[in-house]
């Protein structure tokens, strides 16, 4: 089923559905933990996918990632704006967040009483912004245009006041549109996604800001790579994806990074981890695997399928302990096997990371 959403500042965001296909040769091991119903049936939870900069729902490494994870719930998938057959044109990472926030609330109108973010890439930035921003149970929560809340309060950083209600009961947004009332999500999955804005400390996040910032280098997204990126900078700059981590709890987070990743090296991870709630996150370091949804084999897809179905099918999905153990400056983490090697980051360059 496809259809087409309006994000909150009014742009075309064109979205699809796929249903829950529930496992063969055996009962539905989601039949009995989600009570939420539509037409009088049960409703297992769903997944909302957000791709990576020059994705797209149809593109075949999301429609393979979709396919996956249908298996364990009902998947939404959407073209970011710029992207795809969406309106609008790409700020990388900002504004997009009320794309997703869209996505989720279609998810919900549909009768899923659950919903799980899982992002690749730029679009893991994505769900961690959206996840810090769209807090569950807080309706003066944030908006896009909340001011950093590092800065106004810590930890929580919600305002009364921020994001004034309307009279349909939605929020008001920086765009002047009403945002969607319920667009939370229950679980969080960040995959090959960036810590920090504006890195360049990787030959194709060099050529990625070149693509972004320079007039020739839009020209050739927009005609080569079929992706039309704003020419304006950010004003303000948004909140960065660590210091979004550190306010997604106590809603289960996981982070998913390779350690053969091209754009993105390993303190990336590591930081989103050290930032997160401990309680709260889990960080999986996958030997041999590269960047975002084009390189995920099923093998880690259904793995991140699993983990998910389990946090948002769950009775009681929050919070959730975490495998996060650290020892004399290394971190023990899923999927390797192994800790990191001592000094596997980025190396001096201080700038911060957009995405690949």
């Amino acid at each position: 089923m496809c259809t087409e959403l309006r994000a909150a500042d009014g742009v075309r965001i064109e979205a699809a559905y796929t249903p829950y296909a529930a496992p063969r040769g055996g009962e539905d091991p989601h039949s009995r933990t989600d009570a939420c119903t539509a037409g009088g049936e049960a409703q297992p939870g769903a997944l909302v996918l957000a791709h990576g900069f020059t994705g797209a729902l149809g593109k075949p490494a999301l429609r393979r990632a979709a396919a996956v994870f249908s298996e364990y719930a009902a998947v939404v998938t959407f073209s970011f704006r710029g992207h795809g057959r969406s309106g609008g044109r790409s700020t990388v990472g900002d504004r997009e967040v009320l794309d997703l926030a869209a996505a989720v609330a279609w998810a919900r109108s549909l009768g899923h009483r659950r919903v799980a973010t899982i992002g690749f890439s730029m679009g893991g930035s994505v769900v961690l912004r959206h996840g810090a921003l769209y807090r569950p149970g807080a309706p003066d929560g944030y908006t896009p245009s909340t001011p950093d809340p590092v800065k106004h309060g810590g930890r929580t950083g919600a305002r009364k006041g921020d994001g004034a209600r309307t009279g349909n009961g939605a929020r008001q947004g920086d765009g002047g549109a009403a945002e969607p009332a319920d667009a939370h999500a229950d679980a969080v999955v960040a995959v090959s996604a960036p810590a920090r804005w504006y890195y360049r400390g990787t030959a194709p996040m060099r050529r990625l800001h070149w693509a972004i910032q320079h007039p020739l280098g839009r020209l050739v997204s927009r005609y080569g790579l079929r992706t039309r990126v704003h020419h304006r900078d950010w004003n303000p700059v948004p909140l960065s994806p660590v210091a979004a981590a550190g306010l997604i709890a106590p809603v289960p987070l996981l982070v998913v990074h390779g350690d053969q990743d091209p754009y993105f090296p390993l303190d990336h991870p590591l930081s989103l981890a050290e930032a997160a709630d401990p309680e709260a996150c889990e960080l999986w370091i996958e030997a041999g695997f590269g960047h975002a949804e084009n390189s995920a084999e099923p093998a880690l897809l259904h793995r991140i399928g699993a983990w998910t179905a389990t946090r948002i099918h769950a009775a009681a999905a929050r919070p959730h302990h975490g495998s996060r153990e650290s020892a004399a400056g290394t971190r023990r983490t899923q999927g390797s096997g192994r800790p990191p090697e001592p000094g596997a980051t980025g190396g001096a360059d201080r700038t911060e990371g957009t995405d690949g």
